[in-house]
């Protein structure tokens, strides 16, 4: 008898091992199935408007971007909302938003909502768009771009440094701190910062219907407010997200009853910068010092 009780609890402690293995099993399998339908935090089944936040400065991003083109092929996002709230960010990092986001609006409505800021490559983003709504308040403009340097020859020369520099050409690494700024490297620097602005102007004139000789009277780098952006052509109403919703429902038969997935960039490759990222406050990766090249950028105060 005692042998049979034996082989019972044993056979009890058995099955409910497997019931839990069981379990643990289906709640792996579930995991596994959200994490491969994609990168929304509402279920991507059920029909939705998704919407990105643009904030802070506007880098080069391969995740952002492999996440728009996701995005573009996903039949349950029936609209794009594009919420800016930033000063903008280096030319390459704000063309590449551009051209993504455009490449979504050829899929479907893509719509930008700017917060309290969207200026410069910010505002290049923001008329990617199908259309752009911002508060009275919301600062936008500042179009241009800029490259900055400066020449601590004679410093060095104070304190005994003499920069030596061998290069193949007298414009190789120029603006270069370690070397006097000559007129011809400005005069090749400024060609080239011109062409740069010329691309910018063009983007406008395209996306906004408005004349060139306009646009670049109004891209001085000065700033605008929402309510005279709206005046200048420059966007499109005055309104939130609310607004936009609305303006989805009218144009293009988009329930304002759908709900908002905010779209979640993976970055699986790096969890530790971010997490570092979040605890020192960006101190150790700042990205203002990433900001490297010709950049858009509105800036509202000194860095150094």
């Amino acid at each position: 008898m005692s042998l049979s009780a034996d082989i019972i609890v044993d056979r009890r402690r058995l099955k409910r091992s497997l019931t839990i293995w069981r379990i643990i099993a289906v709640v792996a399998v579930v995991a596994a199935a959200v994490a491969a339908a994609g990168r929304f935090d509402l279920p991507i089944r059920k029909d939705h408007v998704a919407r990105i936040d643009v904030e802070g400065l506007i880098l080069e991003d391969p995740a952002r971007d492999e996440t728009l083109r996701d995005l573009a092929e996903d039949d349950k996002a029936k609209a794009l909302i594009v919420a800016v709230n930033s000063p903008g960010g280096t030319y390459v990092g704000g063309e590449n938003l551009y051209l993504e986001l455009r490449a979504v609006a050829e899929k479907k409505p893509v719509v930008a909502v700017m917060g309290g800021t969207a200026t410069s490559a910010a505002y290049m983003v923001a008329i990617a768009t199908d259309r752009v709504f911002a508060r009275s308040g919301s600062l936008t403009g500042s179009i241009g771009v800029i490259m900055q340097t400066a020449d601590v020859t004679g410093l060095m020369e104070k304190i005994g440094i003499k920069p030596e520099t061998i290069k193949s050409g007298p414009m190789k690494a120029q603006p270069n701190p370690m070397e006097p700024f000559t007129p011809e490297a400005r005069a090749v620097t400024e060609e080239m910062i011109e062409e740069f602005y010329g691309m910018f102007v063009d983007m406008i004139v395209e996306r906004r219907g408005l004349d060139s000789s306009k646009v670049r009277e109004l891209a001085d780098g000065r700033l605008f407010s929402g309510r005279r952006a709206k005046t200048l052509g420059l966007i499109d109403a005055i309104g939130g997200e609310d607004t936009a919703r609305k303006w989805l429902a009218d144009e293009h038969d988009i329930s304002e009853d759908l709900p908002i997935a905010d779209v979640d960039i993976e970055y699986d490759d790096e969890p530790w910068r971010e997490h570092l990222g979040e605890t020192l406050g960006k101190a150790l990766f700042s990205e203002r010092l990433r900001l490297d090249g010709v950049i858009s950028l509105w800036q509202p105060e000194r860095w150094f």
